[in-house]
């Protein structure tokens, strides 16, 4: 039973990734979160005002299964299966974090400076997160899908639009968190 309530080792949670992976392609099927984006908005009736949004959604049901699955899996995950929510985080990046002003660096997965309630009255954790999800929205749609849909999907397809995009994250990643980052908090 300590199996479970540990974190699995990447021996172990990556074969299994690729096996469902396997499987996936084996069924013909390519899994993405932020395509559900897509098929919801068609399903609330996108359809009838852009194009974009003119498929047919009821072949990605079983995409929203899953993104049911991930949302229920993370609640018991996290509720019943966890002895101590604190995020395991290098020393020296809780220290860098705090000295950046996240007290909650290593306690929780989300800062309570950016997450927490209080942050709802602050203009400047509000603006960040919307144009945060404004950016995030914007380019996993202009990229044609996001970092689990080109990572793990795109890359076990063997894409070269995947294999790009991972490489833009990466360096999105590496500009915001070495220059960005410094400047906005």
């Amino acid at each position: 039973m300590d199996l479970i309530f540990q974190g699995w080792p990447w021996y172990v949670a990556g074969p299994l990734i690729a096996l469902i992976m396997f499987l996936l392609i084996f069924m013909g099927k390519q899994f993405g979160m932020s395509s559900n984006l897509r098929t919801l908005c068609t399903m609330c009736g996108a359809d009838k005002s852009a194009g974009f949004f003119d498929f047919n959604w009821r072949a990605q049901k079983w995409n929203l299964v899953v993104i049911v699955g991930a949302a229920i899996g993370g609640f018991i995950a996290m509720n019943f299966l966890t002895v101590d929510p604190a995020v395991t985080i290098h020393p020296d990046t809780v220290a860098n974090l705090n000295e950046l002003g996240f007290s909650s660096a290593g306690e929780a997965y989300l800062p309570d400076e950016l997450y927490g309630i209080d942050a709802l009255t602050d203009l400047k954790a509000l603006s960040i997160l919307i144009i945060g999800g404004f950016l995030i929205g914007f380019g996993a749609r202009w990229a044609g899908g996001c970092t689990s849909g080109h990572a793990i999907s795109g890359l076990s397809n063997l894409q070269l639009p995947s294999l790009i995009a991972v490489v833009g994250f990466f360096i999105g990643g590496l500009f915001m968190i070495h220059v960005l980052f410094p400047l906005i908090f």
